[in-house]
């Protein structure tokens, strides 16, 4: 057997083990991704299958493309709808939030563990981001809605700290004599944000263009063209010395949040890139570490942990989300839910591989730390969020029509009731709706009207209705595309003047500029229309 084949064998056998240690996380109480990492251990240089892995440089690259992926779906996922009323509070703990906690933990570095000023503010900077992975895995995996809002607030901050806590990262650095140096710090800080801030979404504004007026639908080529917008977003600001995770994180959010073609197609493509991408991540971590070196820094990271967990982190909470009249209770389950993960580690292997003189072992340092973070924070946040009697049932299901739309679980349509409406003024149970159908809601002016079969239909009403998603497999009805060039006959003709077979229905008229109409006799087609078309028969 030659050497690619036992690699590959390896490879697939490892995913499988990971795919199944994630299954076994829920039954288990113990978070997915503490296993993926214990799974590494046990696989790297002390462990039983003795792998001798210690190239930090390769291991550095690899998780950064990983993290690239995890960062652009983080804010892919986020539905802003949801999100904007706790923007602000949750953009001040993804900045000030983390700068606090990365300068109140190089205090405690600096003079309860006597390092130097320079790594006791690295050891705070890379260590100062909360990890979303972690978080919304303990999440989903428990089905816990939270109260006040929290999750949104736990996901748009935690989704969104990791740029903040590179860039500090990168301070850091160049504080111990890596990169600009001193004279050049804040130069290096203004470029950082500023490309992130500006190329990130100009990349995202230029792919939501080009998806909509290209059409990348037959073969698929939507999703690589996202895919390597992902990868774009973050290596452009980061080739002109910016920062390319907050790049990569506001294409995806800019992305997600727009009406782009063919979005659910994409979802579940994300979701199993992410997916991988966590998995590789944390077992290459867990086998880059060598536990025989871990209990020579078990002191210190213990010390650190507990630092971060009751003083450094709780501390910054409490001061920026008090003055939002947040509750105790909220407070103290962000703080709670303030679990270190992936980022820090390869924070801390992106600082050794830099070449940074730290007199202390950095790496198994943080590794340490997010060991026992995701390990006590992790297991015990479902009962925190329960003793603080933080958990809704009914919070995971406030979710907006559209959101079951994209999932294809229903199929809204909008109807306008007109002046010469046959509906107009008649009671709802007197209108022939379809047997399957159902009024799901009814605006009337400013006001949003729950229906019932008494209420009486007025002039201006809109009513959105609900039926059953259509099935291809249910009927097999193919659908055809005819152009209308500039010269063809139909141009600035109505449907109802065109000379087409009998058995022959259009059923869309797509504009040149993207829109579509569904065609009435009176439809006047243009010149770049696009018919569809089905035709009986077929």
């Amino acid at each position: 057997m030659g050497e690619l084949t036992l690699s590959l064998l390896f490879f697939a056998l490892i995913l499988l083990a990971c795919v199944a240690a994630g299954r076994l996380s829920g039954k288990a109480g113990v978070p997915a991704l503490l296993l993926f990492l214990v799974l590494g251990m046990l696989c790297g240089v002390d462990g039983p299958l003795g792998l001798d892995f210690s190239d930090y440089a390769l291991a550095e690259r690899a998780c950064s493309v990983a993290l690239i992926f995890i960062m652009f779906y983080g804010g892919f996922g986020t539905r802003w709808e949801a999100a904007r009323p706790i923007a602000g509070r949750a953009v001040l703990l993804s900045t000030v939030g983390v700068a606090a906690t990365a300068l109140l933990t190089a205090g405690f570095c600096r003079f309860c563990l006597g390092m130097t000023l320079g790594e006791s503010f690295l050891t705070g900077a890379v260590i100062s981001s909360t990890d979303a992975a972690s978080v919304f895995s303990i999440l989903r995996a428990k089905k816990l809605g939270l109260k006040e809002n929290t999750a949104s607030l736990l996901e748009l901050e935690s989704g969104s700290n990791d740029p903040c806590s590179y860039l500090m990262t990168v301070v850091g650095l160049t504080l111990l004599g890596v990169g600009a140096g001193e004279t050049a710090l804040a130069v290096t800080v203004i470029r950082q944000v500023a490309f992130g801030l500006l190329l990130g979404p100009l990349v995202a504004a230029a792919a939501i263009f080009l998806l909509k007026k290209l059409d990348f639908s037959e073969s698929g080529m939507d999703i690589v063209f996202v895919f390597a917008v992902a990868v774009l977003a973050y290596a452009l600001p980061t080739a002109m010395g910016g920062n390319g995770y907050l790049g990569t994180y506001l294409a995806g959010l800019l992305m997600g949040n727009a009406a782009i073609p063919r979005k659910t197609a994409l979802v579940p493509f994300f979701d199993g890139v992410t997916g991988l991408a966590q998995m590789a991540l944390f077992f290459l971590l867990g086998l880059l570490a060598t536990p025989s070196e871990l209990p020579a820094v078990l002191p210190a990271a213990l010390g650190v942990t507990l630092f971060l967990t009751f003083v450094s982190r709780p501390v910054a909470v409490f001061v920026l989300l008090k003055p939002f009249h947040c509750s105790t209770r909220q407070c103290l389950l962000v703080a709670w839910a303030g679990l270190r993960g992936a980022a820090s580690i390869v924070f801390a292997v992106m600082a050794v591989v830099s070449g940074a003189e730290v007199g202390h072992d950095l790496f198994h340092m943080v590794f340490c730390v997010c060991l026992f973070s995701v390990a006590l924070q992790g297991s015990l946040l479902p009962r925190v969020a329960q003793r603080l009697e933080m958990t809704d049932t009914e919070e995971s299901l406030r979710r907006t029509f559209t959101d079951y739309q994209d999932e294809r679980l229903l199929h809204l349509t909008r109807l306008e009731i007109g002046p010469e409406h046959p509906w107009r003024g008649r009671r709802l149970a007197e209108c022939p709706l379809p047997m399957d159908g159902l009024v799901v809601m009814i605006r009337r002016g400013e006001e949003n009207v729950i229906p019932g079969g008494e209420t009486v239909l007025l002039e201006g009403d809109l009513l959105v209705l609900s039926t059953p998603v259509y099935q291809e497999k249910e009927m097999g009805l193919a659908l055809r595309e005819l152009p209308v060039g500039r010269g063809s006959p139909w141009v600035g003709k109505a449907i109802r003047e065109l000379d087409i077979p009998k058995e022959t229905l259009i059923v869309l008229v797509r504009r040149s500029d993207g829109t579509a109409v569904v065609p009435k006799g009176g439809t006047i087609l243009c010149s770049g229309d696009t018919l569809v078309v089905t035709e009986s028969g077929t």
